[in-house]
């Protein structure tokens, strides 16, 4: 996660845990040190529970809050590589469609903050991208 003052990235939180352990851990220290004025998140593709947690933990913040939340798919974070899905698959870009095939070189491409947040990128319709189908 990140800090963006003015569209310019002034800090970085990190964790290994899972979602649902390391949301609320870094939003008690970002809401005791910020006052936020927009949320912006990567909707997916990626892991079904990882994404519907983070939207979900979002969603309430920008309701109790009163502030905007904006997505826009984890592609923008990784130079529009292949993001891993399920098994063989991986989740592939291509103009605005996002697609289920095989990786010949399975090989990730790691997610970067930018360090100017691009606002364009991002749109008001936030809610996540479940691209894989039922089971």
């Amino acid at each position: 996660m990140g800090i963006y003052t003015k569209g310019t990235l002034i800090k970085i939180y990190e964790s290994a845990e899972a979602s649902s352990e390391a949301l609320p851990k870094i939003f008690d220290e970002i809401l005791h040190v910020y006052e936020l004025n927009g949320l912006f998140y990567a909707n997916g593709p990626g892991s079904f529970m990882s994404i519907k947690v983070s939207y979900v933990f979002l969603k309430s913040l920008a309701i109790v809050f009163k502030i905007p939340l904006f997505a826009c798919d984890g592609f923008a974070f990784n130079k529009n590589a292949p993001i891993k899905a399920l098994g063989s698959q991986w989740f592939f870009k291509e103009k605005e469609d996002i697609m289920l095939k095989q990786n010949p070189k399975n090989e990730t491409t790691p997610f970067v903050l930018p360090s100017i947040l691009d606002k364009s990128l991002f749109n008001s319709e936030s809610e996540p991208l479940y691209i894989l189908p039922a089971v």
